[in-house]
């Protein structure tokens, strides 16, 4: 079984291969063919980041909070394109607009996420949690294809980071975070 960090890149150059193919469509069909797939996958590979990827970096990166806050703004973003995509007519102009904007939102967090967050993780983290984290991430894709019984909804990143680590308001921390590794 391949680590996280591996899947996380294998559906990367999957996102750029399905972009790059749309570049050479302008038969509305055929473009709803390459993107439907693609859009779906956007949102599930975003949401299973975000429930299994994020929750372990935050605890194992170094710096793991600001590169969980922008990756998080960043699903955002791509979530927002998706979703006004499927809004539009496929292969309008409207349409087109709403898929640059996913795309180049996704550009923008693919790099940044290979760079800092997916390296920081591969230093900190053992090899048998980056396997364990890899099955439970071909799970949720499998149990969550074509994004069915997925929440696609925008998150709040602070709110995000704040539930992740224990230390939103209330908790009774000092929002000084954990003395010993959550799992």
């Amino acid at each position: 079984m391949a680590d996280i960090t591996s899947l996380i890149l294998d559906d990367h150059d999957w996102f750029r291969r399905q972009f790059a193919r749309m570049d050479d469509i302008t038969d509305a069909g055929e473009l709803a063919k390459v993107w439907q797939p693609l859009a779906d996958l956007l949102d599930v590979h975003a949401r299973a980041e975000e429930e299994i990827f994020y929750p372990h970096l935050l605890r194992r990166g170094d710096d793991a909070k600001e590169e969980t806050l922008d990756a998080i703004g960043d699903h955002n973003d791509i979530r927002d394109g998706v979703h006004e995509a499927a809004l539009h007519p496929v292969g309008s102009t409207a349409w087109l607009d709403a898929v640059r904007k996913a795309r180049m939102a996704n550009s923008e967090h693919m790099a940044e996420e290979e760079d800092e967050g997916l390296a920081d993780f591969r230093r900190n983290a053992d090899p048998g949690l980056r396997e364990e984290l890899g099955r439970k991430f071909t799970e949720f894709k499998r149990r969550h294809e074509g994004a069915r019984d997925l929440d696609v909804s925008d998150i709040d990143p602070e709110g995000y980071v704040e539930a992740e680590l224990g230390t939103g308001p209330g908790d009774g921390s000092l929002g000084i975070g954990s003395l010993k590794e959550r799992d």
